[in-house]
């Protein structure tokens, strides 16, 4: 495909002070004319595609040296969108990279949109749809698993079952519109073996939406609260569980005063963890302001980690917290545990997973994980045991394709005309071609390749 215009942009993260290397990507048509008016590589380097230069960038008018650089020339068709790309490896740091983008503009180059790098190879046909996504979550994984999860929808693992899933029913299709348009020329259609190969679809198509639960777990991952009365050790449970000392730690009730963050990855799935200020009735304005953000944080998460002390046990605070906070799923965490156990005997029914915790210790921690992975249903959630999964925008293609599978099936049973059959077919199958790419509007586009960083 023609894109007239040859577009630019940072491909790297840029903080001031940090950072070696700082790179800007040019693709399109005048990509390497840009390139051979900025660049000057000494002596006699060839400028032949997929080799690297060194030399200086200056400014074509002054001669001014802006960057002493490398230059990487990737010529059409053998780079990432299929036009020729070219690649300055700059020193880091804000300066070196900002001069050279606004050198490349001055020359005639557009500023690219976000994902716009991305939407080129996939519209030239370097890479499909699920490919294109793919990208963008291995580039914002949290996880090794995610990480796999990713770089196997790019090597395309994902997209050959739909592919072949799609093809299956086109040959379906194919062979109704046949009998359709040459009735008396063909044999009747055989009913039972249409009907069998459309059960084996559907199975299939089920057996892939069964990995969108998995895929938003890598993807999004959990939300965890660490909540409870003050000084039941929840600030030690996130030390210890973090293996660092995100909180401070005291024998002084109310010690947290704000909600402390860490990130964590268990078994897989990226988890943040929410370190809450207890929850209790207090004159201290400033800690009546922790309490409100405890209890909105408690609300926000996907799993609450309730919090009391073994040597106390529950008590009506903990009923009074345990009711407010509503139907969310809930894990209680015994802390303390070596320092003595009360009375437990009054813990609602509904608590059906304890946990028991010495976090002064580093004690309990295997089991509390255990238990959140137990929470979500995901134990033997590892990238061996599960090769892709898909995403929530392909989660709702798929259940499409499979509502209109069914209803194929349906019309079967109740001896509709072949006409009928042919309506819900055609769109089972442009709901699995808007997967791969091969059924698209811009619109869908559009909200895809805009979630990309810029220089992607």
């Amino acid at each position: 495909m023609f894109f007239d215009k040859t577009i630019v942009a940072i491909a790297t993260a840029i903080v001031p002070e940090q950072g070696s290397i700082g790179i800007i990507r040019l693709s399109g048509e005048q990509a390497l004319t840009i390139a051979q008016t900025i660049f000057d590589a000494p002596g006699k380097q060839s400028w032949h595609s997929h080799r690297i230069l060194y030399g200086y960038i200056r400014h074509p008018q002054t001669q001014e040296v802006i960057d002493e650089a490398l230059l990487l020339l990737m010529l059409a068709p053998r780079s990432y969108t299929r036009e020729d790309v070219v690649e300055f490896h700059c020193h880091g740091g804000v300066m070196p990279v900002q001069q050279v983008l606004k050198l490349c503009l001055e020359q005639g180059a557009t500023l690219a949109q976000p994902g716009e790098f991305t939407l080129r190879a996939f519209l030239n046909g370097r890479i499909d749809l699920t490919q294109a996504e793919s990208i963008a979550q291995l580039v914002g994984a949290r996880s090794p698993q995610a990480s796999q999860m990713a770089l196997a929808g790019l090597q395309g693992k994902l997209a050959q079952p739909i592919r072949q899933l799609r093809g299956d029913c086109l040959d379906i299709l194919a062979e109704i519109e046949a009998r359709i348009d040459f009735e008396d020329d063909l044999p009747p259609l055989d009913e039972n073996e249409i009907s069998q190969g459309l059960k084996s679809i559907l199975n299939q198509v089920e057996g892939i939406l069964a990995t969108a639960e998995q895929g938003e777990l890598l993807h999004n991952g959990l939300k965890v609260a660490i909540v409870g009365r003050p000084n039941v050790g929840k600030s030690s449970l996130l030390n210890a569980w973090s293996r660092s000392d995100r909180a401070i730690v005291t024998d002084l009730p109310g010690t947290t005063r704000d909600v402390v963050e860490s990130q964590l990855v268990v078994g897989g799935i990226p988890i943040k963890v929410l370190d809450t200020a207890g929850i209790r009735e207090t004159s201290d304005q400033v800690e009546k302001i922790g309490v409100k953000r405890s209890r909105l944080a408690a609300s926000e998460a996907d799993l609450i980690l309730l919090t009391i002390d073994a040597t106390v046990g529950w008590k009506e605070e903990e009923t009074e917290i345990y009711q407010a906070l509503g139907q969310r799923p809930i894990i209680l965490v015994v802390n303390k545990i070596d320092l003595g156990t009360a009375d437990l005997s009054q813990l609602p029914a509904q608590i059906q997973q304890i946990v028991k915790t010495c976090a002064a210790k580093n004690e309990g921690i295997d089991s509390l994980e255990k238990a959140i992975l137990r929470s979500v249903h995901q134990e033997n959630l590892t990238a061996s045991n599960l090769e892709y999964a898909i995403n929530q925008r392909q989660a709702a293609a798929l259940t499409r394709s499979k509502l209109a599978l069914e209803q194929v099936q349906t019309t079967i049973e109740d001896n509709l005309p072949l006409d009928f059959w042919t309506i819900d077919l055609r769109s089972a199958i442009q709901a699995l071609g808007e997967i791969t790419g091969e059924e698209m509007t811009e619109s869908v586009l559009d909200r895809i390749f805009s979630r990309f960083c810029i220089g992607k």
